[in-house]
């Protein structure tokens, strides 16, 4: 983890994605709603670019990158 606000706000934003594209449908009293798999796709790949991604904030230094 390079950065812990990246990696927070990624994984923020994935957590919300997941639950509107798979806990939300799942739960609903409608069985023929079904989750959206490529959303829930797309979040987990989102989180993981936040994960290896820096903030300004952080120096290359400080990431281990230098």
């Amino acid at each position: 983890m390079k950065s812990w606000r990246t990696t927070l706000y990624g994984a923020l934003t994935a957590l919300a994605v997941l639950i509107s594209a798979i806990a939300e449908p799942l739960l609903d009293t409608d069985p023929a709603t079904l989750p959206n798999w490529t959303v829930a796709f797309a979040a987990v790949t989102g989180f993981i670019a936040a994960f290896c991604a820096r903030d300004n904030k952080v120096s290359s230094e400080a990431a281990g990158i230098k």
